[in-house]
């Protein structure tokens, strides 16, 4: 067996999974905490500001990343509960309902901040354009995922029913 299939099955192993998730963890907090307030900073502070949008153009720099990754976790939901579903590999699962939450915030992030962005822009904060309407509909699945995953007493058909929306809403 090479090296990376050797690697990958010990990934699908929890046991191991969560040895070295644990490890990496703290390491994984640092990185994001330090990145999230560079980041900030530089998009709140010193970003300049536009010449027609003025300062509301600061807004896109939380607004577009979370949107990015609001559609990127779904998609990766979607990919995780295929593989749970065809190699029933539990660690998928667990990532699947896992994420579930981490995209419903950042879809509220990026609804919130658009709105908050269109109200300057447009004169109103919601419009039923196509893209806010997907992200909106996007949240409902979150939401619908998370709340199928509660409705089940049993684990492992919770979320093999989690990962088979999750499929289906992509």
């Amino acid at each position: 067996m090479n090296a990376v299939k050797k690697l990958i099955h010990q990934a699908g192993s929890p046991p191991w999974f969560y040895k070295v998730s644990g490890y990496l963890i703290p390491w994984l907090w640092a990185i994001f905490i330090i990145g999230t307030a560079v980041g900030l900073y530089l998009g709140f502070f010193r970003a300049p500001i536009d010449y027609q949008q003025g300062t509301t153009v600061r807004i896109m720099y939380l607004h577009v990343p979370s949107a990015w990754m609001s559609m990127m976790i779904y998609a990766l939901m979607a990919i995780m509960g295929a593989i749970a579903l065809i190699w029933r590999i539990r660690m998928m699962e667990v990532l699947v309902v896992s994420s579930a939450p981490i995209g419903a915030a950042f879809t509220m992030i990026a609804l919130i901040s658009g709105s908050l962005w269109g109200r300057p822009m447009w004169g109103t904060f919601w419009v039923w354009d196509a893209r806010l309407t997907s992200e909106l509909v996007l949240l409902f699945l979150y939401f619908g995922v998370i709340a199928l995953y509660k409705s089940f007493d049993e684990p492992r058909k919770a979320a093999r029913a989690a990962s088979l929306l999750s499929i289906v809403g992509v």
